[in-house]
């Protein structure tokens, strides 16, 4: 056999080229997913005493493209719905870029730090067949608590302060995953009694009362509520997992003392 068999010149075969173009491609197909990773959360926007910095770096923010759902809602990328959101729930501790934010008014409805959420759409997450995938047990076909496990229904709820906050009425079931997601609870508010939701993985269910550390049993009134008794959007959900999110650091002043 010639010994340049395979050879192009006499210092290049095509064992080397096909190396160089795999070099080629794997380099643009870096370069296409940094950028189409940029679809959301970019540019960045940073303020300081100059005014509102912009920062894209390399490679550029893509141009906007339009992405249709399976509810039929139109979702454009970059675009109006991935805009700089403005922080009206809390403040900078100085001017210096960076600092750290302390909340204004109700630190549990202030939407920063441990309480921070996403500005997700304001519609019901569905299961494969466009139904809600949230419901309550009450018009849940087929789903129940399980005879091996407390039935946490008509138990008290209580708050870090070992209070009753309130009882729970009701259990709000993943019918996607099979799980529950909710503990619906009747609370005291101002305005009379109102329905309100505990996150089921912050709850630890016992044999005879529900206990939540992550808020007190006066803050229960205050809970963002659904518009709809029987459905939660995806924005709702954000919303109230950033209130018991807030309330494992605001709920007691003592919690946001250093540990040592």
């Amino acid at each position: 056999m010639s010994p340049y068999s395979g050879a192009v010149t006499s210092t290049i075969d095509v064992a080397q080229v096909v190396l160089y173009l795999f070099w080629v491609f794997f380099a643009g197909l870096i370069y296409y997913l940094h950028r189409e990773n940029k679809r959301e959360g970019y540019p960045l926007e940073s303020s300081s005493d100059i005014g509102r910095q912009r920062y894209e770096g390399f490679p550029a923010t893509p141009e906007p493209k339009t992405f249709t759902m399976p509810s039929g809602q139109v979702f454009q990328a970059p675009g109006p719905n991935t805009k700089f959101e403005p922080l009206v729930g809390g403040e900078s501790t100085s001017r210096v870029p960076g600092s750290p934010i302390v909340p204004i008014g109700n630190p549990l409805l202030a939407g920063v730090g441990p309480g921070a959420y996403a500005q997700r759409a304001d519609v019901p997450d569905t299961t494969l067949e466009g139904t809600p995938r949230i419901v309550p047990l009450r018009v849940a076909e087929g789903y129940d608590v399980s005879h091996r496990d407390p039935d946490p229904r008509g138990m008290p709820v209580y708050g870090g302060d070992d209070l009753v906050g309130g009882t729970v009425v009701d259990l709000w079931v993943d019918q996607s995953e099979a799980i529950f997601r909710f503990l619906e609870v009747e609370v005291d508010a101002p305005g009379g009694k109102r329905h309100v939701l505990v996150p089921m993985n912050l709850a630890v269910v016992q044999a005879r009362r529900v206990k939540v550390r992550s808020i007190l049993s006066t803050h229960f009134a205050d809970v963002p509520g659904t518009r709809s008794p029987e459905q939660i959007t995806r924005l709702e959900e954000d919303r109230i997992y950033g209130y018991y999110g807030a309330g494992t650091l605001y709920a007691l002043p003592s919690r946001q003392e250093p540990l040592i």
